[in-house]
């Protein structure tokens, strides 16, 4: 048995390999969010519809996302995720570069399918990494810092990105990002070594079982606790990604913003609120679950009951400016929209910790790109295509106000996910995890 304090002495080197996974993991997120600020010029440019600008920025990209995460998965439980992760992202280079070179729709719709392939196997691959370098004690707030790199991207991507967009065009955009994933593919090559797999778990030693994909698949989904917490998952990101899509445009049109300082308020109000928020219930969640696992399940009901609300509060505010900083108008309903990115992000360290701990060493990298599949078809692929599609089907009821009410109704989709989980809370499926894990000293 390991003891709970030699867990502690961690190193440099461990929190500096997870500061590079969140580099990396911010990276992927920057090319999809900058699509939000990307999405007026490139309809402008390309005469598309909100229906065809939510199928660019949402299903074609998810459905080769989906599609592949099973197998990139797979690849990363049965091989070195370094290597995996190097090999990712020059290809992500490759296809983000071809993104910015795009002269015509439908060869923007093939790259954006490109870089979803390219990029299928970060997540699966870094959060088994996670697992293997801190122990479930500690293991909420280092997910919570990986799964909050998007909160970074959004301030880069949406405030930088919509300067760099409105200054030198949108194609720039892919440029930027993509230059810097050539670095990164050498620095996962020839510098970061492979951790021990399973180094917090009891049975670390063993071999990998050798079951074929969807058999392995299947196994996972007839676990009711990962199934659950799949679900749940992916409705919730069914909400979010629809809101962190077109929130730049919501303020465009419905606030009288500029694109520029629209896309610098989604960025900066929504980013700096959910970086918080993340770390905050990260850290909280690592303090109460290691008393009572029940806190990976209550923290996130807690958050989306507050999210929710606030997000309301902030789609039916009216137009106004409260204050002007820095030259950016300021709407009153910022105040809002602050308060819910900070609670929104909740779920994220708890869930996939639970998740983490219900399965096997072996088994991590392919529950998280089951998750990831279901997370990126839902959230990605149908929320911004379904609320672009309801924007257009209200302006006949509602007018230039239509993406107001269509962002309203998708956000009263999180009721699922919270009675999903208030199931899960009942049944408690962490007390029959597949092995245990040494050092956390938790009470079921």
């Amino acid at each position: 048995m390991i003891k709970k304090e030699d867990s502690r002495q961690l190193g440099w080197r461990i929190h500096g390999f997870l500061a590079l996974l969140v580099v990396t993991y911010a990276g992927s997120f920057m090319g999809r969010q900058i699509m939000s600020v990307m999405i007026e010029p490139i309809k402008l440019e390309f005469n598309a519809s909100d229906t065809a600008m939510g199928l660019i920025s949402g299903l074609a990209f998810a459905v080769v996302y989906a599609f592949l995460g099973l197998p990139a998965g797979r690849l990363s439980d049965r091989h070195a995720r370094t290597r995996v992760l190097a090999i990712t992202l020059g290809l992500w280079a490759f296809a983000t570069l071809l993104c910015g070179f795009s002269v015509s729709f439908w060869m923007l719709i093939v790259a954006r399918m490109l870089v979803a392939a390219a990029e299928a196997p970060v997540t699966p691959a870094s959060l088994s990494l996670i697992s293997d370098l801190y122990p479930p004690h500690r293991r909420s707030l280092a997910i919570s810092c990986f799964t909050g790199a998007p909160t970074i991207s959004s301030i880069v991507g949406l405030s930088a990105g919509a300067w760099v967009i409105d200054a030198y065009g949108w194609r720039t955009g892919f440029f930027v990002i993509g230059t810097p994933l050539v670095l990164m593919s050498l620095i996962f090559a020839l510098v970061i070594r492979e951790p021990v797999r399973g180094k917090w778990d009891l049975g670390g030693g063993l071999e990998p079982p050798r079951e074929g994909l969807y058999k392995a698949a299947l196994t996972l989904i007839r676990n009711r606790g990962c199934a659950m917490l799949i679900g749940a998952s992916a409705i919730t990101t069914f909400g979010a990604f629809s809101f962190a899509m077109w929130n730049t445009a919501f303020l465009v049109r419905s606030h009288e913003l500029s694109l520029q300082h629209a896309g610098i308020l989604a960025g900066v109000v929504t980013g700096l609120s959910a970086a918080v928020g993340s770390l905050f219930s990260g850290w909280l969640t690592d303090r109460l679950s290691a008393r009572n696992r029940a806190w990976l399940v209550r923290i996130p009901l807690f958050g989306h009951f507050m999210a929710t609300s606030a997000m309301i509060a902030y789609l039916l505010s009216p137009a106004g400016i409260a204050f002007t900083f820095a030259g950016v108008p300021v709407p009153t309903a910022m105040f809002w929209c602050a308060l819910s990115g900070f609670f929104t992000v909740f779920w994220v360290g708890p869930s996939f910790n639970l998740l983490t701990q219900l399965v096997t060493q072996w088994q991590r990298a392919t529950v998280i790109a089951l998750q990831t599949v279901f997370t990126t078809l839902l959230g990605v692929g149908l929320g911004p295509l379904v609320t672009g599609a309801l924007s257009d089907a209200l302006i006949p009821y509602a007018g230039e106000e239509s993406l107001r009410y269509a962002l309203v109704i998708v956000t009263f989709t999180i009721v699922i996910p919270m009675l999903m989980l208030w199931s899960l809370l009942r049944t408690r499926p962490w007390q029959n995890e597949p092995g245990q894990q040494h050092d956390t000293g938790t009470q079921p």
